[in-house]
């Protein structure tokens, strides 16, 4: 009987023991937890649902599209929901699979996250947001998917808006693409966690890059009622999106064509060059009337998702990098296009504007002879022969003279290096800042630059001069290198005659870009300033109403007479008809539109010439610039020259096509638009 009572004891304890925990753990619950649980209650059935703005076009001068919206079925899986389903997801899949007539595994490559090691498709945006996996879905199809969501639970078809670009690949690296926003692009970028949308896309090069936050617009918000289908209830609340901005830019797509073709005919024409740039700009303003890259490629291809096999290829050597925009980006040496730089610096420095000038096939630098191009002799000459001729040993003599008067190799403490000064207020050797990213700087030597390299590589290059470069198959390119790493090593931080006396015809280490060359030409023969191009003209909101126009900033002013830049733009006006231009200007009618321009032909170690040609027209009153670069092109003369005459032909309509049919002008007057195109209040363009 005692037993039976210690039983009932210890029964009755731990009934009680448990009424209590039970007790304290409602009154944790309800109590000290309770607004916890009931907002987390609230949130299971309430959802808030981005909705996103339509992004805004983008205009060429005269309200042409550049680049527009077009609306599509899109099919987007929330791979968060998957990943909480019993099988990961699989049989939602497959049965989406079955819907879209895809395969189940290639749905799986779109939806896993990007990453080391993780080969495209895959998803780069993220983890939390709808992943799209079919683009230009049929009707059929998308009600399939919605009206049995018990089927596809974290699958939604909506109609979405995409990217399309009218005129294919034309100003492809110039307008830039879209791809899905980050984890850290949302953490980093201030502004852009609020504004987005969840399904957004984020400018990832060119324009849609630099204008992305006013493209982009501000989307809506939607909080709804849902049952534990995710299936909406009702609507609590809801704010409609806000269309972003239309950007117009000073692009006109016409002569953008021109340009376009071109080059292309140019890269055929010439089968070894392996890349082209082109630039024209308006001489008035500094900005950008068209913009050419070559090899190029076809936007497009990233809409909706791009492949790995098209990322790779963007990417490979074979494709040539079409992604890679070589009027902005590419380094080349400028060969005598450079000389308006090195005239300018002649004649600040001393030299006689109105002087005669010797010009021998050869001059002797440092007891090493330097030659005119096929030995040409002149005699005695004045500098605008000079420049129409682009005679070499003028100013392989002003170069070692200036070298010399500096000290040569015994440099005196405050040296002048006119002709690198003058560079450099030309706008080389530093980004032009344009409204695009990827702006090189370009190189300007000097002896600065000269001993900080030396510094910077001097272990290395005595190291070599000892091992040489066994890995260089051929002996002779080994030994000159091994010689070359010696005299580095030894005396790397001089400056030498012959790299000035190269400096002054834009050889040796000189690099610029097209576009820098297209600015410093535009400043020499407009007011003598120097400008920030720009692409962008204005942004105006869908309904017409400018929010701001963007200006071209002016940078400096060129330290040259206004005597001076009228001298050298006369010069340069005699090229094309009697100096080294005049064989690719034959018949051309010079006295309906006047061109002027310099040829370059720039040396390249193991490679062909790089062709250039620098123009401007009319040439009496400029309003535009042109430059042409083909990378492995060959004489000036013989490949960039006709390029800019096509170009030239194309904008005043002047000369026959192909077809012998009289060509049309992109832009008859020569005059870019001064005002803005209407935007009515229903988007469309007035004409």
């Amino acid at each position: 009987m005692t037993r039976l009572r210690g039983r009932l004891f210890a029964l009755q304890v731990i009934v009680i023991a448990m009424i209590v925990v039970l007790v304290v753990r409602l009154w944790q619950v309800q109590v000290v937890q309770g607004p916890k649980f009931v907002t987390v209650a609230t949130e299971t059935r309430t959802r808030e649902v981005r909705v996103p703005a339509l992004r805004g076009a983008i205009l060429d001068s005269s309200g042409r599209p550049l680049v527009v919206n077009r609306s599509t079925l899109v099919v987007s899986v929330d791979r968060s929901s998957l990943e909480r389903m019993p099988d990961g997801g699989d049989a939602v899949l497959r049965r989406l699979a079955a819907v879209l007539k895809k395969p189940v595994a290639q749905l799986k490559q779109q939806i896993r996250a990007c990453g080391p090691g993780v080969a495209r498709p895959c998803w780069p945006g993220s983890p939390y947001t709808p992943i799209p996996v079919a683009n230009h879905v049929n009707m059929r199809s998308a009600l399939q998917i919605m009206e049995r969501q018990e089927d596809f639970p974290g699958v939604t078809a909506e109609i979405e808006s995409l990217r399309d670009y009218p005129n294919g690949k034309d100003a492809a690296q110039m307008l830039g693409y879209l791809q899905p926003v980050t984890e850290k692009e949302l953490e980093k970028r201030e502004g852009l966690k609020a504004n987005y949308s969840g399904v957004d896309l984020t400018g990832r090069d060119g324009l849609e890059a630099v204008y992305d936050s006013a493209l982009r617009g501000t989307p809506g918000l939607r909080r709804v009622q849902v049952d534990r289908m995710g299936k909406v209830i009702t609507v609590d609340q809801q704010s409609a999106p806000t269309a972003g901005d239309i950007l117009i830019t000073s692009i006109d797509e016409k002569v953008q064509r021109v340009v376009e073709n071109s080059l292309a005919q140019a890269m055929q024409e010439v089968p070894q060059s392996d890349g082209a740039a082109a630039v024209v700009l308006d001489v008035k303003t500094g900005r950008v009337i068209a913009m050419a890259s070559r090899p190029t490629y076809d936007p497009a291809v990233w809409t909706g998702g791009i492949s790995e096999k098209d990322y790779r290829w963007l990417l490979s050597n074979k494709s040539g990098k079409p992604l890679i925009s070589r009027a902005l980006k590419g380094e080349y040496a400028p060969g005598s296009t450079f000389k308006i730089s090195s005239a300018s610096a002649m004649i600040a420095d001393g030299e006689p504007l109105h002087g005669t000038y010797q010009c021998p096939s050869s001059y002797n630098v440092a007891g090493r002879a330097f030659g005119n191009a096929g030995g040409m002799s002149l005699g005695s000459i004045s500098l605008h022969e000079a420049l129409v001729k682009s005679c070499d040993t003028v100013f392989y003599r002003a170069g070692y003279e200036e070298w010399q008067r500096d000290g040569g190799n015994k440099p005196k403490p405050h040296t002048k290096e006119p002709m690198a000064n003058m560079a450099r207020a030309f706008g080389f050797g530093k980004p032009t800042g344009i409204d695009l990213p990827g702006d090189s700087p370009g190189l300007i030597p000097d002896r600065t630059w000269k001993h900080n390299l030396w510094t910077s590589t001097k272990d290395q290059m005595c190291r070599r001069a000892k091992t040489g470069y066994p890995e260089i198959k051929d002996e002779a390119r080994a030994a000159f290198s091994k010689r070359l790493a010696n005299e580095n090593c030894l005396e790397g931080f001089l400056f030498h005659a012959y790299e000035a006396a190269n400096f002054s015809i834009g050889q040796g280490d000189v690099l610029v870009t097209p576009l820098q060359l297209a600015r410093a030409y535009a400043a020499l023969v407009g007011d003598g300033n120097v400008r920030s191009p720009r692409v962008g003209w204005a942004l105006v909101r869908p309904d017409g109403t400018l929010v701001k126009e963007i200006p071209v900033p002016i940078v400096s002013h060129l330290p040259v007479s206004d005597e001076t830049r009228t001298y050298i733009r006369k010069a340069l006006s005699e090229v094309p008809s009697d100096g080294t231009a005049a064989a690719a200007f034959r018949g051309f009618p010079m006295n309906v539109v006047k061109i002027g321009g310099k040829t370059g032909t720039a040396e390249v170690w193991g490679k062909e010439d790089t062709s250039w040609f620098a123009s401007f027209a009319p040439a009496d009153d400029p309003r535009l610039v042109t430059v042409v670069m083909v990378s492995q092109g060959g004489f000036g003369a013989a490949t960039a020259a006709p390029a800019v005459r096509r170009i030239w032909e194309g904008i005043f309509g002047l000369g026959k096509g192909e077809d012998n049919k009289p060509v049309k002008a992109a832009m008859p007057d020569g005059r870019p638009p001064t005002r803005l195109p209407v935007i009515r209040k229903d988007g469309t363009v007035a004409q």
